[in-house]
């Protein structure tokens, strides 16, 4: 049954001139059979390079979202409609201008992880691997940084030239995880290196031997030595790992490490996106161009 869609989905992009963008977090079934697999805005950008017609991104709704904002002329998918991120949900360009107005004159920076109306609103955009960088870029003394807490934190205890306020938003996977959960793996697997996630608490952060985004804890795990690793982020990451890894081992936060909103797609999802053309993602010109400002702002401070 599973190869039967597989087969109709290879044709059917064929057909449609589409490819097919999976962020680590998706099933693994869904990363086998996808034309890029990668963190949400290296996806979105590998999209635009490409002339297909049709981008069916398999993820979250804000990363479908960004996918639009930088290939306008292509039709984006969003397989299942309610595969949002709670994290991007908690704020709003509504909270986010109320707490500039009540800071004063404060930078926005935004990570990649809100959904449009909010970088509609924003200075930059930064990612979870570029954060520190973008934020010492910048001339402002005052930064709000938005929406997640823990991100955010990080970047204050890495920069300290500056005001960081941080909005009250947070990673529901990422936010579970515990010192305590590290420590008892530790126990059972001494000789592993910790790797994690910078939207983790500060706690969990103290206790890793690597803090970064999902692509640079890929790189680390590669690059080591070391053949055991505790990974505390998503699991879906691991399908990866263990791809371009087959003779290391990794450990992960067991099923507080699953995203339930990253699991959401399935084989016969994709293929009824395919099929019927569903669910588009439709944003305005005024959407549009006001949320490019700050993605390629931020592209701009990477390529110098």
């Amino acid at each position: 049954m599973e190869e039967k869609i597989q087969s109709k989905i290879t044709r059917l992009k064929k057909e449609k001139n589409a490819i097919i963008l999976a962020h680590y977090y998706q099933r693994d079934e869904v990363q086998e059979l996808a034309d890029f697999i990668g963190d949400s805005l290296a996806l979105s950008i590998e999209a635009s390079k490409t002339d297909a017609d049709i981008i069916v991104f398999c993820g979250v709704k804000f990363m479908a979202e960004t996918a639009k904002i930088l290939s306008p002329q292509k039709k984006v998918i969003l397989p299942v409609i309610d595969a949002g991120c709670p994290l991007a949900d908690m704020a709003t360009a509504e909270k986010v201008l109320n707490m500039k107005n009540e800071i004063g004159d404060v930078s926005i920076v935004s990570y990649v992880n809100t959904n449009v109306d909010v970088k509609m609103v924003s200075d930059i955009c930064c990612t979870s691997a570029n954060a520190i960088n973008v934020v010492k870029s910048l001339e402002a003394k005052k930064i709000l940084f938005v929406p997640d807490k823990h991100l955010g934190e990080y970047v204050k205890q890495n920069v300290a030239d500056k005001e960081i306020y941080l909005f009250d938003g947070y990673c529901l996977v990422h936010d579970s995880f515990t010192r305590k959960d590290i420590q008892d793996l530790l126990k059972i697997h001494p000789e592993a290196k910790v790797c994690v996630h910078p939207e983790s608490p500060m706690e969990v952060i103290e206790l890793a031997d690597f803090v970064g985004s999902t692509a640079g804890i890929i790189n680390y795990c590669l690059k080591s030595s070391t053949k055991e690793f505790i990974i505390a982020t998503e699991s879906g990451i691991v399908f990866e790992l263990k791809r371009q890894a087959p003779d290391k081992t990794f450990y992960t936060l067991g099923s507080k490490s699953i995203c339930a909103n990253m699991k959401k797609t399935t084989l016969k999802d994709v293929l009824n996106a395919l099929e019927r053309e569903v669910y588009e993602i439709i944003l305005t010109d005024e959407q549009i161009q006001k949320a490019k400002k700050p993605i390629e702002r931020m592209i701009s401070i990477k390529r110098q």
